[in-house]
């Protein structure tokens, strides 16, 4: 999928906060270091962002063992690697019960076998202890088989369940890894093949669809003053406001850093601006709590850009045109909503650099 025109200035802004981090703490400028104040920028990971600021409450700097820790904790493991490990129990598994039946297939040949000969013995029995042999001979080999079967009903059901469990685990990690893990909206990776799922559908059948995108106020200098805890709340905060207004096909997900973005699949451009517009007020109307003194830290706003599909749209051409009407809000005072239809959303001779 083509790269949204601000993606450079957002990788580097947190590329900024993250030396930012290494200058303040005078810490060794390394690829190890950035890499973790990197990820501590774009707070996709909540658990890194916690220990990060408690260790630094606590003590004031973080040692190179509490570098490594977090290194090893945080960044190390892939999800690649777990994938794998679901995908390995499960092909093991399936392998046990491949030699079960195969074990089970040489123990019906074998059955099979005394059976003929049994048949054989039969032919050739003159009397009643000749016969009663051959009953004998054939009672064993039908409770070998019996206990063979039992056997292997009970290794398949165990193995049944131990797949659906897998099964299940390897859906929880794929799910988490299309997911975000700070507000639980899904993730950048997977609104991208959701939008172009969607937009080929609403070009299909000829549908309407819209788009938005919406950035929090002020969000840098109020994550400075209040700390980064209390800034994940914030996050927290508003995509707790975009799901209680997004419903059936409609997909939202954090789009990086502060913003969001939501498809809104057979949606007219009038109806995107009131699902917008809801948004926006149910984040102005929640106010912010500092959890550990209960101080109250007054309410946030966000800006919402909205575009409508046009049948020549790529992702790239409708993010834009929806980024577009973000920068307009944003120059027109903020805590507002605009489209591509509001004059104020008219392309600029040159744009500016994008305000919180």
């Amino acid at each position: 999928m083509p790269v949204p025109r601000d993606e450079h200035a957002r990788t580097l802004a947190f590329a900024d906060i993250a030396l930012s981090q290494i200058k303040a703490l005078a810490q060794p400028a390394t690829p190890r270091n950035f890499e973790i104040w990197y990820n501590y920028a774009t707070g996709y990971n909540p658990a890194l962002n916690q220990l990060i600021n408690q260790t630094l409450e606590q003590k004031g700097a973080l040692s190179e063992a509490d570098l490594d820790h977090i290194y090893t904790t945080y960044i190390t493991p892939n999800r690649t690697e777990r994938i794998d490990t679901v995908n390995s129990r499960v092909l093991d598994e399936i392998k046990q019960v491949l030699d079960m039946i195969d074990a089970a297939a040489g123990s019906a040949t074998d059955y099979s076998a005394s059976l003929a000969d049994a048949s054989a013995r039969l032919d050739g029995a003159r009397d009643g202890e000749g016969l009663r042999a051959v009953i004998e001979l054939l009672v064993k080999g039908a409770r070998e088989m019996e206990a063979n079967n039992k056997k292997l009903e009970a290794r398949l059901s165990a193995s049944k369940q131990e797949i659906e469990q897998l099964q299940q685990n390897l859906h929880a990690v794929r799910t988490e890894s299309l997911t975000d893990p700070l507000t639980t909206l899904s993730n950048r990776k997977f609104f991208d093949a959701a939008l172009d799922k969607a937009m080929a559908e609403a070009k299909t059948t000829n549908q309407p669809m819209a788009l938005l995108m919406a950035d929090i106020d002020h969000f840098k200098t109020f994550n400075d003053k209040f700390g980064h805890l209390t800034g994940d709340q914030v996050l927290r905060l508003v995509a707790v406001s975009v799901k209680q207004n997004v419903k059936g096909q409609d997909v939202a997900a954090r789009y990086g850093g502060e913003e969001f973005v939501v498809a809104l699949p057979n949606t007219t451009l009038q109806s995107a601006i009131t699902v917008a517009d809801h948004i926006r007020r149910a984040v102005m109307t929640k106010e912010l709590m500092k959890r550990s003194t209960g101080e109250r830290l007054g309410r946030v706003t966000i800006s919402i850009g909205v575009a409508n599909l046009r049948p020549s749209d790529t992702a790239q051409s409708l993010i834009e045109r929806a980024d577009m009407c973000l920068y307009a809000a944003k120059r027109n005072g903020r805590n507002r909503v605009i489209c591509e239809a509001d004059p104020e959303a008219a392309p600029q001779t040159a744009k500016p650099a994008r305000v919180a």
